[in-house]
């Protein structure tokens, strides 16, 4: 997807290279490239340079967040693309308290199978334990 050229009163507002973007946010420029490719990110050109906006640079943290969280790229572009179409980002809201409910759902069930298979483990510590000074 071809960067958008500065658009006229937007030339003020602070512009980055896709360097600096990644290092200050603790990515690659190949990931910023991968989430511009899935349309997730479009940022400004000059000339062949990609540019980022305060606005691009949020959204990137949007994403990275979203990610951290555990949630697919479909559903992050979903939250980025409702936030833009919503003044009020109510839309945005209500889709991710039902999102964020669902995915803490999910956690809780995977804690669950998490901690039933820490209990099996360290019962089998136990009995080896067991085993070996019983026989020493």
């Amino acid at each position: 997807m071809p960067g958008r050229a500065i658009e006229p009163g937007r030339e003020r507002q602070p512009l980055q290279g896709i360097q600096d973007v990644a290092d200050e946010l603790g990515v690659t420029t190949r990931a910023i490239r991968f989430y511009e490719d899935k349309g997730l990110l479009d940022p400004q050109r000059v000339g062949t340079m990609r540019v980022y906006s305060r606005r691009e640079v949020a959204r990137l943290q949007l994403i990275l967040r979203g990610k951290r969280l555990g949630f697919s790229l479909r559903e992050i572009k979903e939250f980025l693309d409702l936030y833009t179409v919503d003044s009020l980002h109510l839309a945005q809201t209500r889709q991710l308290l039902t999102r964020v409910g669902a995915r803490i759902d999910a956690l809780e069930l995977q804690r669950k199978a998490l901690d039933q298979t820490l209990d099996e483990l360290q019962d089998i510590v136990r009995q080896c334990e067991e085993r070996i000074a019983a026989t020493g």
